[in-house]
């Protein structure tokens, strides 16, 4: 059985936790307010917006050395939805990475809404979580945790696929933003 500790209670945080919890595997759920509280986790998830990763590693870089750490986050300019705000050349989960050098970092999560997490589903489809990172052990420990969870994994490919799962991401939040497609809907992969 893992642990998997998740850093943000906002809408993703408790609907990864569900997909945890699920499968059998243990979930902390940490907010803000929680900073003197280890991390207990040998998988920990980012699951802030973007923002605030800076101030998250900068509190518990130290505690995130040697775990497996899931980046959630799209990189979304919020103000204007017209582009990332990360360079052409590379992506959030980079800049993670080069921040957190003794972690294993992974891209997930990023392409799925909460509610499609906690559900289980879009549409009549299983929910299907993409993965990008260049740790194959990693991304299989994050894996077996999801698959218990009942969602379907595909690997994504290494940590170079984040920029396009980003910009994924950044599609499906825009559509929605705009009302074309549902919060509780998005994008499934059939296959």
């Amino acid at each position: 059985m893992s642990t998997v500790t998740i850093l943000g209670t906002g809408t993703m945080g408790p609907a990864i936790a569900t997909v945890v919890e699920r499968g059998g595997h243990s979930a902390q759920l940490l907010g803000s307010g929680d900073a003197a509280t280890p991390v207990t986790g040998d998988i920990v998830v980012l699951a802030v917006p973007y923002p605030a990763v800076r101030e998250v590693l900068a509190q518990r870089g130290a505690e995130l050395a040697g775990k497996i750490v899931v980046d959630v986050t799209n990189p979304v300019n919020f103000e204007t939805f017209d582009s990332l705000t990360v360079p052409a050349d590379s992506s959030a989960t980079a800049e993670i990475a080069a921040a957190l050098p003794d972690a294993r970092v992974l891209k997930a999560f990023n392409t799925n809404f909460a509610a499609t997490l906690a559900s289980g589903t879009i549409g009549d489809r299983v929910t299907t979580v993409l993965v990008a990172g260049d740790d194959a052990d990693a991304k299989a420990r994050l894996g077996e945790v999801v698959s218990a969870g009942g969602l379907r994994v595909i690997d994504a490919g290494s940590l170079q696929r984040a920029r396009e799962l980003e910009a994924l991401g950044f599609l499906q939040i825009s559509l929605a933003a705009a009302e074309k497609v549902s919060w509780t809907g998005g994008f499934a992969v059939q296959g």
